[in-house]
Parts: C-alpha cells; sequence; structure tokens
C-alpha cells in the first residue's frame, strides 16, 4: 500500500436537526449535521405505516359506508315498488283539479284509484271534476308505474243484446217449418 493516500478518520458527533438526537461515529470530517436521523424518521419510527394504515382503514370504512347506502337505497325502491298501492294519488302527476276531485271522493291512495277502475271507467267519470283527459292521464300514469288495470265488469246490456239475436235464430227456423 501506499503511504499517506488515505483520508484521516476521526470521532465525529452526528447531530439531528430534527430531534436533536447526539451520537458518536468515525468520518472524515470532525461534525456531521443531518436533517433527519432513525430516532425521528417515520420510516424508522413505524409511524408511515401507522398512518397509511389509518387511511386504508378510513377508505375501507367510506367504502363500507357507501355499499350500505346504496343497498339501503336499493331496498326501499324494491319496496317502493311493491306497495305502489299505499302510495298518494298525489304520486300520479294529475291536475290539481283531478287530485282534488279523487280525495274528494275519497279515494287517497293509488290502490283505491285501482280499485275504483274495476268499477269501470264511467265509475271514476261520474266523480265530480274528473274528466276524460283526467282519466286517460290517470291510466298512462298507472301503466308507467307498472300497474295492471283490472277489467272493468261487462256491462249487463250487451249480454241482454247478445241474447235477443240468439232467441231470433231459434224462432227463424221455426217460423220456415
Amino acid at each position: 500500500m501506499k503511504a499517506d493516500i488515505h483520508p484521516t478518520v476521526y470521532e465525529a458527533t452526528v447531530t439531528c436537526a430534527s430531534c436533536g438526537t447526539t451520537w458518536t461515529t468515525t468520518s472524515t470530517k470532525k461534525e456531521l449535521r443531518i436533517d433527519v436521523c432513525s430516532n425521528c424518521h417515520p420510516f424508522y419510527t413505524g409511524e408511515s405505516a401507522k398512518m397509511l394504515d389509518v387511511e386504508g382503514q378510513v377508505d375501507r370504512f367510506y367504502k363500507k359506508l357507501s355499499a350500505r347506502q346504496s343497498y339501503v337505497e336499493e331496498q326501499k325502491a324494491r319496496e317502493e315498488s311493491t306497495n305502489v298501492g299505499n302510495r298518494s294519488v298525489d304520486d300520479l302527476g294529475l291536475t290539481p283539479r283531478a287530485t282534488d276531485a279523487l280525495k274528494r271522493a275519497g279515494l287517497l291512495n293509488i290502490g283505491q284509484v285501482v280499485d275504483k277502475f274495476a268499477e269501470g271507467d264511467e265509475a271514476l267519470l261520474a266523480l265530480n271534476g274528473f274528466g276524460q283527459s283526467a282519466l286517460t292521464a290517470t291510466k298512462k300514469k298507472l301503466r308507467s308505474l307498472e300497474i295492471e288495470l283490472p277489467e272493468p265488469p261487462k256491462k249487463v246490456e250487451k249480454a241482454e243484446k247478445a241474447e235477443k239475436p240468439a232467441e231470433a235464430t231459434e224462432e227463424t227456423p221455426e217460423a220456415g217449418e
């Protein structure tokens, strides 16, 4: 080895600027000042892992919370779709006159209106203030809510008319004899 080619080695004092911790080591300089040491650096103290873990927990919590909220909203939507009959007649979006006419007649929810349809269109048209345009709008809205309207009862007059031609045909062969 060649002589005098190696630098001089000193007992150096290392001082941390962040926490003020000092220790002794060997170095080519007599004094060293550093910004962060192993006592205050988050990586070495484990605080960075805790911070990341806490952030992960918060994110997971919000993710679960939003999933729960969407599940609850979905359940409410399903419940409303099955219980459409319990909704108010205001939800049909009819004109104020038609809505008031239904309320005065005691038809306060959609289920009662559907029951009234079972009596026939004339039953609704007989309500004071409820006209043909309101009837048409009501039918459209009920169909958009996917409510099946009941078939109106068959008129007795039509049945009687149907019987008369049958009687006439029976009489005709007798006349031919």
